[in-house]
């Protein structure tokens, strides 16, 4: 008998969340591969809005779309622009903010998030960064309720805050090809990227104190979002972010052994 017999073999969909630097990628892949799954994360969900309105190349001011404390109609929006394309019209939104540097609201990254998973037939995600509020947790909800879909479980990916800034301050990043060093675990070779040649940088939001602001922003906000999630019935299984050993079996190990004990 498989000592993992009880796990189910088909999931609907996934949530993943652990504070930034935590390591949620490699157990991501451990769901995808597991249960067959695709990984929706919201940085791409904005990356894919933002490209299809910067490849529209409206070069207008974007503040004629704002009218004092919200956005005009998207009728309104979609004669302005002079297309009706909801891709376009919601990277315009997205874009507003993010040009600012503000933070974008609920109600837009909800309208995103909806947008994309809907052509996913809200089912069959790893949902990587959402939701990461109480507003975005409630919303989820009632999309999935109105859908007909749920969410199996919650993977948790546990970490001490000061291993992940040790982890995260001594990340580089090659500018090239996007492969990940680590100055401690796996150096570049002589400070260059062994794939590209170039030299590896450190991302402008991998200080000490940006980090610690993330980790603040996890507690402040995201684990209420989790713990309503809670409360409404959806399980959570909490995985160490940290192995002694780490390696790809390790990690599987320690994730299906998180997702067996939730189901009994």
């Amino acid at each position: 008998m498989d000592m993992y017999d009880n796990i189910p073999k088909e999931v609907t969909n996934v949530v993943v969340t652990g504070k930034s630097g935590a390591g949620k990628q490699p157990r991501i892949d451990v769901l995808v591969e597991e249960f067959d799954l695709e990984q929706l994360s919201t940085g791409n969900i904005f990356r894919t809005y933002l490209g299809k309105f910067n490849e529209y190349g409206y070069e207008g001011d974007l503040s004629e779309f704002w009218s004092g404390d919200s956005f005009v109609s998207d009728d309104r929006i979609a004669e302005i622009l002079g297309t009706d394309d909801d891709g376009v019209i919601l990277g315009m939104k997205a874009k507003y903010f993010v040009d600012q540097g503000l933070f974008v609201p609920d109600h837009i990254t909800n309208e995103l998030f909806k947008a994309y998973f809907s052509k996913k037939n809200y089912r069959e995600q790893v949902l990587d960064g959402y939701p990461r509020t109480l507003s975005q947790s409630k919303f989820l909800l009632e999309l999935l309720e109105e859908e007909d879909s749920e969410i199996d479980f919650i993977l948790w990916v546990e970490n001490e805050d000061d291993m992940i800034v040790e982890r995260t301050v001594n990340r580089r990043i090659c500018p090239e090809c996007g492969k990940v060093y680590h100055l401690i675990y796996a150096p570049p070779p002589k400070g260059e990227c062994e794939e590209c040649g170039v030299e590896v940088i450190q991302r402008s939001d991998d200080t000490e104190e940006k980090i610690r602001s993330r980790l603040a922003e996890f507690k402040k906000k995201v684990v209420p979002a989790m713990d309503f999630l809670k409360k409404r019935g959806i399980p959570i299984a909490k995985v160490p972010g940290h192995l002694e050993e780490f390696t790809p079996e390790n990690v599987r190990k320690s994730v299906l052994d998180a997702v067996k004990d939730i189901y009994g």
